[in-house]
């Protein structure tokens, strides 16, 4: 898997500085003053770093951008980049400052100054973030990146700060290889395989099989993965962290590898962008790990629910009427309203078994959602004020853009089947709230619950502050700052 560059922190040195190679940072806000690390870099450039600061190019610089001197004399460095930022900067803005200077930082190694500045772990962890770069099936070998080391009086207490975070980046890296994946590498097989192999983290992880989820009563999500010859699957995973009597909070993740729509089959313009698909289940796999990384002192249960939905002789079809776990039976109008079929099973199969304090589930499920808010907002839906105020602060505190959307009985009516208890879909108006309505009636009466439609914002198409193109891994921070704040106490 795709791995964070390490960042190491070492006790400031002055003498060291002059022969450090790669690049040489540091941070100097509005007021021009330069702490040590930067006046040891002005002295050996003879005051090349206060005539830049001096000069019109900083003035008109904001928190965040970086002016370099290329070939600096006086010093081994290739060069050195002078971030302007405040000490009192904000977390985001921290972060976004790293996350630049690994936009710059290619394959050289990178000394950081200014390791005491009050945000350096934040600084560290945008910096680890953005220099994902997904490259398993490229010719060229991967670039490696670094090395990174951060200089500060007391990196032993910088470290352990900056530990946690590590974990949460290693968290994110995961989310973002496994929605990054092609569907013909990421299969149910595979998928659940990596998940296993998670075990060595500490996590209890557990696979049922086909024929375990057709004794269970799973008939929604086995009929969603019927038309494909990768197997159904759904992957437990544990970490049991907290007090041995205390129930977990369970995640439960939308995990369909690939989505053609079935026998509804979407349209071939953009059907490649259906390996991301996964999402949710990759979210909650990122989680788990960061978790079981940063050995957090709580109870969590991860579910995802691993299928394929295919077109064949063998697919479901409009129409069919299938029988969910809970008994309640489904007419299926649309087979590419999919994931909310795999989820209901799910979930009521988490709460059968696990009695959780609360469920959270992610998945990518309407394209309704990015009509709605966007590539910059999740819908977050639920039936608990305190638990989903709980989550919007958790999101809010990461930058991690969630909008709480409505749920009310009147909808129920879209759904509404003649022939069944109800429809899959209930038709284009209001289409990401009826599937909210939709999986509510597979959350038991006193559960809490909240519903992360992260359609929009799972996977983009152009570069993010804090990732490249491509899978951003949107959920981990948040629900891994939930859970800190909520359950680790």
């Amino acid at each position: 898997m795709t791995t964070p560059p390490e960042i190491t922190f070492a006790e400031t040195d002055l003498d060291q500085i002059a022969a450090a190679p790669g690049r040489v940072v540091v941070f100097i806000g509005a007021d021009a003053r330069l702490d040590a690390g930067a006046r040891r870099v002005n002295k050996l450039t003879r005051g090349g770093i206060m005539r830049l600061v001096a000069g019109e190019k900083f003035a008109k610089a904001k928190d965040g951008d970086i002016l370099s001197v290329t070939y600096p004399m006086g010093m081994a460095a290739d060069a050195v980049d002078v971030v302007r930022l405040e000490k009192r900067c904000s977390v985001e803005e921290a972060r976004a400052a790293g996350a630049a200077l690994a936009k710059m930082q290619g394959e050289q190694a990178v000394l950081i100054l200014s390791g005491n500045h009050k945000h350096a772990a934040e600084i560290a962890f945008g910096f680890a973030l953005r220099a994902y770069d997904f490259g398993p099936h490229k010719s060229e070998e991967p670039k490696t990146r670094g090395p990174v080391t951060m200089m500060a009086s007391k990196p032993e207490e910088l470290a352990a700060k900056a530990g946690p975070m590590a974990a949460v980046a290693e968290g994110v890296f995961f989310t973002r290889d496994l929605v990054n994946e092609p569907a013909n590498i990421l299969t149910t097989d595979d998928f659940a395989a990596r998940l296993a192999a998670m075990q060595e983290l500490g996590l209890e992880v557990e696979i049922l099989e086909e024929a375990e989820l057709a004794e269970l009563g799973m008939n929604l999500l086995l009929s969603v993965g019927q038309g494909s010859a990768s197997p159904s699957k759904v992957v437990i995973m544990r970490w049991n962290g907290g007090a041995a009597d205390a129930a977990p909070l369970a995640l439960v993740g939308k995990g369909v590898v690939f989505d053609t729509g079935g026998i509804s089959l979407k349209p071939a313009a953009g059907m490649e962008d259906m390996t991301m698909d996964m999402g949710g289940a990759g979210v909650v796999s990122g989680v788990m790990r960061a978790l079981a990384l940063r050995k957090a002192k709580a109870n969590v249960v991860g579910l995802v629910g691993l299928v394929e939905n295919m077109p064949s002789s063998t697919a479901t079809r409009p129409g069919d009427v299938v029988k969910s776990m809970k008994g309640d039976t489904v007419e299926i109008i649309n087979t590419d309203a999919e994931g909310r079929l795999v989820l209901a099973d799910v979930l009521w199969y988490a709460q059968e078994r696990f009695e959780p304090t609360g469920v959270i589930n992610l998945a990518t499920l309407t394209g309704a959602i990015i009509i709605g808010l966007g590539h910059e907002n999740a819908g977050v839906f639920s039936n608990d004020d305190a638990f989903c105020d709980a989550f919007l602060a958790a999101a809010k505190g990461e930058a991690e853009g969630a909008w709480r959307m409505p749920l009310s009985p009147a909808y129920d009516k879209q759904l509404k089947s003649r022939v069944a208890d109800m429809k899959n879909v209930g038709g284009r108006p209001a289409g990401s709230i009826t599937a909210g309505q939709f999986l509510q009636r597979f959350i038991k009466d006193g559960t809490p619950w909240i519903h992360l439609d992260i359609a929009g914002v799972a996977s983009v198409k152009s570069d993010t502050t804090l990732a490249p193109a491509g899978a951003t891994g949107w959920g981990v921070r948040a629900l891994n700052r939930l859970i800190a704040d909520k359950y680790e106490g």
